[in-house]
């Protein structure tokens, strides 16, 4: 397998606190609990200290719903590790159609590997994943976008009870033919497998949550990934006296979320979460509705609903499944129910964990080491060819339409006219330093006017050279098909492809290795790097 390693610095639209968190973590120290380290990893999951009690409850609960996703027995293998004592290794993604964008299965993979390396390691591990199947943006789960035969294909299911958390809303009769549209194609690419794995998960009757959790538990099967759904009522019950520490400790959290966003800024940061005077940390499920809970004058509201604090620390007691967390205190919920060593995340959510951290440290009193994810471009073979074609990599496909289809069209002049070109580039550039240099001798002042004219003559010489290109292009008409290739699977939407593309049809091409493969390297030893891989 053909791979290259780069770090995220050099990947297009990453965020500037991410970035310094992974690089310059001195700088960032005072808004994250560790540094993203694995010898951190290994002294937090030491120390950690987590009720006996709680972790009973807990496993017991994920074992239920680990059943009722038909998870195979290195789940319950898992489960079983998880209720004796191992740590866990967590990550999370909403629940996208067809399993989402690719970089929710690098999540898991990442969080399987490094749960892997830390048993080995002598510490018991296990890897969770938390589906956000309380999340009511019923457009980031919807659509699917496939890369198949150079072009770009989505699948998009219709609007429906758009105000309600998007792991409850059914999938309905529209998502058949997508789902059979989607398994031919995973056929085709010489997967009949996956395209049973996606067929048995997606019918009529599933909702968003309950689809991409059987699909995944299938995917992971032989890892024993340990799916957690948390609209599960029982794990509200388990929560409860969090929600409740949450709401007495309301006024000193949020002046604490106040003075973080204000550090932030002075720091040259943004705020991820918007924090005002009458935020607080949970939504009220009520009719089915997630509304947000705000604060005013000792009053909470959510609606047309008003509560005192004692009324609604009673309603959090009575009925637990009317509340969830909301972006900042959904990650703490999410520790407060497992006893996390590390948690994976992508470059956003690292971001965000810059705000949670006052949560964390307030509500808490613990904070896992938040991981980077490993990232991953896949380059198939019709693209490596073209890149070696037009002597570009991966990068200068980042760079830009404009830069890519430069450099495409000055690879495309005819190899006679090529050598031409740089025949003639040598002559005038040995004519002008010469000639430079005399000039200079005559008169020193006239060096700037020689220099400029050099770039002059060197710029238009590469813009005939570009429209030599482009001739030749109208003559034979593939430039733009190759350039449209090359973005589609390597820049879609001017995106990342693992935050764009699903990854199904790259695995049914791939084999059955092919998730092994990219598991290696999402290894703890190569944190914070992103792969450009050569599909076999």
């Amino acid at each position: 397998m053909d791979c290259r390693a780069l770090a995220f610095r050099q990947l297009p639209h990453q965020p500037k606190l991410f970035l310094e968190y992974l690089d310059h973590f001195e700088r960032v120290k005072a808004f994250y609990a560790h540094p993203p380290k694995m010898q951190v990893v290994t002294r937090t999951a030491r120390k950690l200290d987590y009720p006996r009690e709680r972790r009973t409850e807990v496993a017991e609960l994920l074992r239920k719903q680990s059943i009722a996703l038909g998870a195979g027995a290195e789940t319950q293998s898992n489960l079983a590790r998880l209720e004796k004592g191992a740590v866990a290794i967590v990550t999370g993604q909403q629940v996208g159609l067809f399993s989402g964008p690719a970089y929710a299965i690098y999540k898991a993979l990442t969080a399987v590997q490094i749960a892997e390396e830390l048993t080995r390691g002598g510490i018991p591990a296990v890897p969770v994943f938390w589906m956000a199947t309380e999340d009511h943006d019923l457009d980031e789960v919807r659509t699917a976008t496939w890369f198949d035969q150079g072009k770009l294909r989505r699948f998009e299911l219709p609007v429906v009870e758009a105000e309600r958390p998007v792991g409850e809303i059914s999938l309905g009769a529209e998502v058949e033919p997508f789902a059979r549209e989607a398994a031919e194609l995973l056929s085709d690419q010489g997967s009949d497998l996956l395209a049973e794995y996606l067929t048995e998960s997606y019918r009529p009757p599933e909702t968003y949550g309950s689809a991409f959790a059987k699909l995944f538990a299938r995917l992971f099967a032989r890892q024993g990934l340990i799916l957690m759904d948390p609209l599960d009522p029982g794990l509200h019950r388990v929560a409860t006296p969090l929600y409740q520490h949450a709401l007495a400790e309301r006024d000193a959290v949020n002046e604490k979320l106040l003075q973080r966003g204000k550090d932030l800024d002075r720091a040259g940061f943004d705020a991820q979460v918007k924090v005002t005077l009458r935020s607080t940390l949970l939504f009220y499920l009520g009719d089915g509705v997630r509304q947000v809970i705000t604060a005013s004058n000792g009053k909470f509201q959510a609606g047309d609903k008003t509560w005192a604090r004692d009324e609604l620390v009673h309603l959090t007691h009575a009925e637990p499944g009317k509340f969830s967390p909301n972006a900042l205190f959904r990650p703490v919920v999410q520790d407060y129910l497992l006893p996390t060593a590390a948690y994976v995340a992508g470059p956003a959510e690292i971001s965000y964990f810059a705000q949670s951290e006052v949560i964390y440290r307030h509500l808490l009193g613990r904070m896992p080491v938040m991981l980077p994810r490993a990232g991953f471009t896949l380059v198939d073979a019709k693209a490596a060819k073209l890149l070696r074609r037009y002597g570009l990599t991966v990068e200068d496909v980042w760079a830009g339409s404009q830069s890519l289809r430069h450099k495409m069209e000055g690879a495309s002049v005819p190899k006679g006219l090529s050598k031409a070109f740089e025949g003639g580039q040598k002559q005038i550039q040995k004519m002008l330093t010469q000639l430079g240099k005399q000039i200079a001798k005559l008169d020193p002042t006239l060096k700037g006017t020689v220099e400029r004219a050099k770039q002059r003559i060197e710029f238009h010489l590469d813009k005939l050279r570009r429209k030599a290109g482009k001739a030749q292009d109208q003559k034979s008409g593939l430039i733009s098909a190759h350039e449209q290739y090359l973005e589609s699977l390597l820049y879609p939407h001017k995106a990342l492809q693992s935050r764009e593309l699903c990854l199904l049809p790259f695995l049914a091409r791939w084999g059955a290795g092919g998730l092994s493969e990219l598991q290696k390297l999402a290894s703890g030893k190569k944190i914070g790097h992103h792969f450009i891989i050569q599909l076999p």
